[in-house]
Parts: structure tokens; C-alpha cells; sequence
């Protein structure tokens, strides 16, 4: 099995390098996919379950 981070901030961030999140949110309503505000709201879930 595959080691799981403990801070969802340190995958964002981890994403942002890789280029799949942007490093700042544009603030479009609805969030756009590469929102690091979902980003990190995703990180946080997937890190719960």
C-alpha cells in the first residue's frame, strides 16, 4: 500500500508543482477545476475517509 500524506495542504501543494492546480484562485463562480480552493477542500475528504 501506498504511504497517505497527513496534511491535505502539502498535497495541494504537491499539485501545484505538478501543475494541476493554479497558484492562485481566480474566484469564478462555480470554481473552475483547477482551483486550489477545491483543491485543498478535496485533499481534506479524501484524507478523512
Amino acid at each position: 500500500m501506498g504511504k497517505k500524506a497527513d496534511d491535505p495542504r502539502k498535497v495541494v501543494r504537491k499539485l501545484m508543482k505538478a501543475g494541476k492546480v493554479k497558484k492562485k484562485c481566480c474566484r469564478s463562480k462555480p470554481r473552475c477545476k483547477k482551483c486550489p480552493v477545491l483543491a485543498l477542500k478535496k485533499a481534506k475528504l479524501d484524507l478523512a475517509a
